[in-house]
């Protein structure tokens, strides 16, 4: 589908740079950051997500799971069961 319109990159406005940290400017839009603690926030938040996404991406890709007990097991073990005659 075609936009009906010109592309505008998403930067930030004049007004938005003004409020924006040196570092920002031209980056985001909005206002700027309050506190420090805004920077406290998004750096725990980040580091969380890093996490999340390191544990996802190798678990995903190696389990690691050997126990028979394991419930993947009796769904996996078609020889227990009547139709995996």
């Amino acid at each position: 589908m075609l936009m009906a319109g010109p592309v505008y990159p998403a930067l930030a406005c004049k007004l938005c740079e003004e409020q924006q940290p040196k570092w920002l400017r031209g980056v985001v839009h909005g206002p700027g950051p309050q506190s420090s603690w805004d920077y406290v926030i998004m750096a725990v938040s980040m580091v969380i997500v890093l996490i999340v996404l390191y544990y996802s991406i190798k678990f995903l890709v190696k389990p690691g799971e050997k126990d028979p007990r394991h419930v993947k097991y009796s769904i996996l073990n078609l020889s227990d069961t009547p139709h995996g005659k």
